[in-house]
Parts: C-alpha cells; sequence; structure tokens
C-alpha cells in the first residue's frame, strides 16, 4: 500500500460568479484550470445576504455534472426538466447535465449563514449528449460512519468501513466524503490508484502522512490539498480538530474544450452549443 503524500497546496481566490454571489475559488483560476476530471470548485458562504441573494439565475450547462453540497443555508432551484426544490443544510444535488440543461440556483435568506460548496466533474465524450438527471439526496439519506477514534464521516459518494454512499451509477467513481476528525487523530481511507485525489480543509489544520516525521507541513483552512498517487490517504488533524472534504475521481485524459457552463472535447462543439442557444434548440427532447 503506497501512501499518498501531498503534491501541492491551493488557496482560494476569491470571486464571483451568477449574479453577483461572492465566494472562493479554488479550481477553474488562473493558479489551476483544472484537476482532471474536476473542472470547478467553489466554496460559497456568508453571514451577510448581500454577499449571494442574487444567486444564479437560469443558465444552461453541457458536458459535465454538478454537485451542490450544502453546510448551512438554502437554495431553491428550478430547471428545464421541469424539476424544482430546495436543499438545505447537509443535502446533495447531483446534477448530470449531460445534453444540455437549464436551471437556476436562488439561495433563500435564512436565519443562519449561507454554507456550501459546488464542483464541476467531467463528462466523457461518449457521454457528454446523455440524458440529462437530477439526484436530489436529503441529509437524512446520506450515512454517516462514526468511528471508535471519534472521527465521523458524512459518505455522499463512495464507500467507508463498507457503507456505501448515497449518490451512485456516476461514471467517475468518485469519493465524496465530508470528515470531522477530533484533535489528534488520524483518518485513513483507500483511494484507488490513478484517481485524482483532493482535500479541501474548511475548518482547523491537517498534515498528510503516516507517522510525525514523515507528515507533509500543516494544512489550515481555508486551502485545497492536491495528492499523490498511491493507494491509502492518512490524514492527521492538528490540536483545535478539523473539518475537511476528501474527493476522488478517475481522470479521462481527454482533450477537452472550456466554455463558461459548458465543457466539451473541441472548440466546434462549444460553437454548436451556442449555436443552439441562440436558435432555441439547446434542449433535447
Amino acid at each position: 500500500m503506497i501512501e499518498r503524500g501531498l503534491k501541492d497546496v491551493v488557496t482560494p481566490v476569491a470571486t464571483s460568479d451568477g449574479a453577483g454571489v461572492r465566494l472562493q475559488r479554488s479550481i477553474a483560476t488562473e493558479r489551476l484550470d483544472h484537476l482532471d476530471p474536476f473542472f470547478l470548485f467553489d466554496h460559497f458562504g456568508s453571514e451577510n445576504a448581500n454577499d449571494y441573494v442574487a444567486g444564479f439565475p437560469m443558465h444552461p450547462h453541457r458536458g459535465i455534472e454538478t454537485i451542490t453540497y450544502m453546510l448551512d443555508g438554502s437554495v431553491a432551484h428550478r430547471d428545464s426538466l421541469g424539476s424544482s426544490g430546495v436543499i438545505g443544510a447537509g443535502d446533495v444535488q447531483w446534477m448530470t447535465a449531460g445534453s444540455g440543461i437549464l436551471h437556476e440556483e436562488m439561495p433563500k435568506i435564512g436565519p443562519r449563514r449561507l454554507d456550501g460548496f459546488q464542483i464541476w466533474v467531467n463528462l466523457p465524450a461518449k457521454l457528454k449528449m446523455t440524458r440529462p438527471r437530477y439526484q436530489d439526496v436529503p441529509s437524512s439519506a446520506i450515512p454517516e460512519v462514526a468511528r471508535p477514534d471519534g472521527a465521523r464521516i458524512r459518505v455522499v459518494a463512495g464507500e467507508v468501513d463498507g457503507v456505501p454512499g448515497a449518490v451512485r451509477e456516476i461514471f467517475a467513481g468518485p469519493t465524496y466524503l465530508d470528515i470531522a476528525l477530533p484533535a489528534g487523530r488520524t483518518f485513513e481511507q483507500p483511494v484507488p490508484r490513478g484517481h485524482t485525489a483532493i482535500l479541501y480543509v474548511f475548518q482547523g489544520e491537517v498534515s498528510v502522512g503516516g507517522a510525525a516525521p514523515s507528515r507533509g507541513p500543516a494544512i489550515r483552512a481555508p486551502h485545497l490539498a492536491i495528492l499523490e498517487d498511491g493507494d491509502v490517504v492518512r490524514v492527521h488533524a492538528g490540536g483545535a480538530g478539523a473539518r475537511f472534504l476528501l474527493l476522488s475521481a478517475q481522470p479521462l485524459r481527454e482533450p477537452y474544450a472550456r466554455y463558461g457552463p459548458f465543457v466539451m472535447n473541441t472548440r466546434e462543439e462549444i460553437a454548436e452549443a451556442l449555436a443552439e442557444l441562440r436558435a432555441g434548440t439547446f434542449i433535447k427532447p
């Protein structure tokens, strides 16, 4: 079993998207355009409604899957499939845009802060034009593994200690874990060799590696850590404990062309998507 070491640490960039939602972006920046198959990683969160209330009005996607995971607050959504609803604290929305979808995500002003993540995962060429679909998963359906040492792991996708995640049938074979780790404890998780693996620390600090002499430097919140290849991830929490996401997925190693909300394989496919938007033929029967 080869342990995954620390390859790089990325500091999120403050930016805005949609109609003016302020957020911290770690992937899809000048520093890190993408990390196959991840094409976007955003952390949105604020106690000030002015930072998010404008939301993300109706907009298109094609060629990717988008995953929205809420820590707190709520977001109302609706789309061209006729779906609508509200996702709240602990809920997940896993959207396969496929051949094309129009949707909006509008944060609701509530008594507490808004806090959550959105990630884009690329689709392979053979599935770029697949039928769009949603998987809305309430918090109550996401299993939580409690280990004897106090670690608590929410299994959004993947598997922990024989417990499968709530989201399945995803091409990239992803792992999506939300881990709360007490001070001084170590979390260990196998990750398939060859899969891209990242950590996003949003509370406290961690180090990556086994025994103390071999651990990397402290990674303090909020930072994204890119992991080296290997078979297993070991993460050690600092003196105040930590909470972080562990994400991994199978890289596609295919040509790509990105334009705004589209990720395709060629510039011609991007031009086709834009032409269909103008012609009103973007949404397929």
